[in-house]
């Protein structure tokens, strides 16, 4: 431990700008290190989101004393965790999608990959989220919303019908209900005559991030935690490519918080997850390899850039030295990247346009493997073809126009980027500390939630006081606000995804599906692995919702305290 521990305690750089101010929850008795300080639009200082203040000019007697770059695909990975990057190979061009039906989502899917998509990003509404069918009564008017109702395997077949799941990479954005969606997918793909070991993708499987950032949790920690490191076993055993989990630091930046709480609290829930798999009698260098991370991409392309960069480098102190790791692809910390949801407005929204080049551009330069690019009207509705094209256009001029993707790591040894990198670095380790001093993630919710909602009353101040603009919010703005051809989820989607529902419970083997049932609640009340229980009752035609009830018959449901 004394290694991590001279690592972590490295002395704070720049941290110029210590200004303590007030607010909802704001702690007043100690220096502020992680949110931007409210000083007024006529203070000269300009600060990033995190409270570093940025130099008018930067020199090299700005740069680290131990500037820890070493080679890309090397020990700490600074600079990137493959050699070459992106003159090999371009990252994976995902575009996030899914709504109403199975049969219009595949209709999408087709679609994006028609354009130039190079992975599926698969978005799911809100009963699926939540593990509930769509005939439950508390999903009425969410079914087929903010993505697409999966509620059985003749859902999933209908949404990947036509599309050879040994050819492409799909990512799945669900968490209390990965296992379920995985074993799905993983049915599916034995129907096309895909073995399992061939599928590529990834759950998001994170429901840390659920407590404290969105809500979509359905069972207490302690169970959750099973599932998860569960899915790990399963995986490493049956799905060896597929990445078991995206600990995701971009919930908490929609939320609100700083790069600096994103980059700390996402490494938290990363330090959790390993634990919990090391508890299970894991080896950490069997299972770390298939971690993967999920980063929000903001506007501030150079904040951006070195916090991609620090916590690449944070990564492989924590695996190495937390964790004793050997396994190179252990400490490497992979991630994907999704353009900023909240930074989109619905004023003059085609600026939005030039957010998401920005945001992309930010992600390619600190060494993303995936990324998606969001559609111009999101602020608005759920993505036309018309702006989902746009955003698939804009990843393929950053590959191939920006000169972006020419070189490894190009911002490394600017002054400014990496006295940025080190000190989100410096301030993101004093985070992870005071967590760790609390009993880590699980333990300190309530914290974690304290500190995104001080930065994001921050956020909402600065802008309220115009010290800092968003053009055509608080700036430049226009009284018309027109845009033609937003996507409209038809009501009658919902009527017949309930009509297909029916039809599917009618037909099965009613007894066999309580079997079933029963075998599963079985296996939560015991230690087993729940996988193989899940993907049976789930191939003998149980739906999601009665295979994520039978395990909350068991397990309980979660109730925030505070």
């Amino acid at each position: 431990m004394a290694a991590i521990e001279e690592h972590a305690a490295r002395p704070r750089r720049t941290g110029q700008s210590g200004v303590v101010h007030g607010g909802a929850g704001a702690d007043t008795s100690e220096e502020r290190l992680t949110v931007a300080p409210i000083v007024g639009p006529g203070d000269p200082r300009r600060f990033t989101d995190s409270g570093i203040e940025i130099a008018e000019l930067y020199h090299e007697s700005d740069l680290p004393a131990e500037l820890e770059l070493g080679e890309p695909g090397e020990f700490p990975y600074t600079r990137g965790v493959h050699r070459e990057m992106y003159r090999k190979q371009t990252w994976t061009m995902r575009q996030y999608a899914g709504y109403a039906s199975a049969t219009e989502s595949n209709e999408r899917y087709r679609y994006l990959l028609s354009k130039g998509t190079t992975g599926l990003s698969m978005a799911f509404d809100l009963p699926t989220q939540l593990g509930l069918d769509s005939d439950s009564p508390r999903c009425l008017g969410e079914v087929g919303r903010t993505g697409v109702a999966i509620d059985t395997i003749a859902d999933m077949r209908t949404a990947f019908d036509g599309i050879p799941l040994d050819q492409v990479s799909t990512s799945m954005t669900i968490n209390a209900p990965a296992a379920c969606l995985l074993a799905l997918y993983e049915l599916v793909g034995e129907e096309q005559g895909v073995p399992s070991e061939k599928l590529r993708g990834t759950t998001q499987n994170d429901v840390l991030k659920e407590y404290i950032a969105r809500g979509n949790y359905i069972y207490p920690p302690a169970p959750t935690m099973r599932l998860t490191t569960d899915l790990f076993q399963y995986c490493h055993e049956r799905v060896p490519k597929w990445n078991t989990i995206s600990i995701s630091g971009y919930h908490f930046r929609e939320k609100g918080c700083s790069a600096v709480q994103e980059v700390a609290f996402t490494l938290c829930s990363g330090i959790a997850y390993v634990q919990a798999a090391i508890d299970k009698g894991l080896e950490v260098d069997e299972f770390a390899p298939r971690l993967a991370f999920f980063f929000n991409g903001h506007n501030n392309v150079f904040q951006e850039v070195a916090k991609f960069r620090a916590a690449r480098r944070m990564w492989a102190h924590v695996m190495r030295e937390r964790f004793g790791a050997k396994n190179p692809k252990a400490t490497m910390l992979r991630f994907h990247t999704q353009t900023g949801g909240v930074t989109l407005t619905a004023q003059q929204p085609e600026n939005n346009i030039v957010r998401v080049a920005l945001q992309g551009f930010a992600a390619v330069c600190g060494g993303t493997q995936s990324l998606h690019t969001n559609g111009f009207d999101e602020a608005l509705a759920l993505p036309s073809e018309h702006a989902a094209k746009i955003a698939v256009r804009t990843q393929q001029i950053l590959a191939h126009e920006s000169g972006a993707a020419d070189t490894v790591d190009p911002f490394a040894g600017s002054y400014f980027v990496e006295a940025l990198t080190d000190e989100i670095e410096a301030r993101a380790n004093e985070l992870i500390a005071k967590v760790d001093a609390l009993g880590g993630s699980v333990n300190a919710i309530e914290f974690i939630t304290g500190e995104i909602d001080e930065s994001a009353w921050g956020y909402q101040e600065r802008y309220r006081i115009g010290q800092d603009v968003v053009v055509g919010v608080n700036a430049y703005r226009e009284d018309h606000v027109e845009v033609p051809g937003l996507l409209r989820v038809d009501p009658e989607s919902e009527r017949e995804q309930l009509a297909r529902l029916r039809a599917f419970k009618a037909n099965r083997d009613h007894a066999l599906v309580e079997r079933r049932l029963e075998e599963l609640r079985d296996v939560a009340r015991g230690t087993g692995n729940l996988l193989p229980a899940i993907r049976r009752a789930l191939g003998d035609r149980c739906s999601l919702g009665e295979v994520c009830g039978a395990m909350q018959d068991v397990f309980g449901s979660y109730a925030p305290t505070f």
